[in-house]
């Protein structure tokens, strides 16, 4: 695994800050780089794999200077699940929103995400991983995981509920069951691209999507955007 590299703030935007914001922003942005290195090393060995002394190894850094940033490791862990929500909508939420309500904005949520997990085949998933090591287990790191998970999911309902009010959905159905099948199409993908490494298993997910969209879908709807 080659080491992650600290990167620096522009010259002139440190010369050009006070001595005061200099300090801030220096130490602003070390810190960004050290959780872009433990979300990096996290996506290999999983959220219970990340220590001290092993970010202080990958980014050439002693454990106090790694250590002076969190103050401890369950805080550096719950850093990298907000960094991972963070680029997480900003890849497959926030794209999805410029689409019109209804079944093309969440037909747009589900390829974001399809592209997402495609991406994580090799690396993997820190909301699945994660809930692998922390479902039994309480404490502010697995409140931390579930609540980006259920906000995540609850974007998808109101999707859902979206598609219903432009009378894109049957009604008659349950958001929340919809969500559900969707989410499962991902999980599938996850565990049969990565753990069995079927061929294919990505086809299936679309396939099984837009078998979902016909099958809730009322005959006025919108036509579901050819692929």
């Amino acid at each position: 695994m080659s080491l992650p590299k600290i990167s620096t703030l522009p010259k002139r935007t440190l010369d050009s800050a006070e001595p005061g914001k200099r300090v801030m922003l220096k130490g602003q942005q070390t810190k960004a780089a050290i959780i872009d290195a433990a979300l990096g090393l996290a996506s290999q060995i999983g959220l219970e794999g990340l220590s001290i002394g092993a970010l202080a190894e990958v980014t050439g850094m002693s454990k106090s200077g790694v250590f002076a940033h969190f103050g401890s490791r369950e805080e550096l862990q719950i850093s990298v699940i907000r960094e991972y929500h963070d680029r997480f909508e900003s890849e497959v939420f926030y794209p999805a929103m410029q689409h019109a309500r209804g079944v093309p904005r969440l037909q747009a949520m589900f390829d974001n995400w399809m592209v997402q997990t495609s991406n994580e085949i090799d690396s993997g998933c820190i909301y699945i991983s994660g809930a692998v090591e922390f479902d039994d287990r309480a404490g502010p790191v697995r409140d931390a995981l579930a609540s980006s998970v259920t906000s995540w999911q609850a974007a998808v309902r109101r999707a859902v509920e979206q598609a219903q009010e432009a009378g894109h959905l049957m009604r008659e159905v349950e958001p929340l069951q919809v969500a559900f099948e969707v989410h499962g199409l991902i999980l599938a993908l996850h565990y049969e691209a990565r753990f069995l490494k079927v061929p294919g298993a990505a086809d299936r997910a679309r396939q099984g999507f837009a078998r979902i969209l016909e099958r809730y879908r009322l005959l006025t709807a919108v036509p579901t955007r050819k692929r």
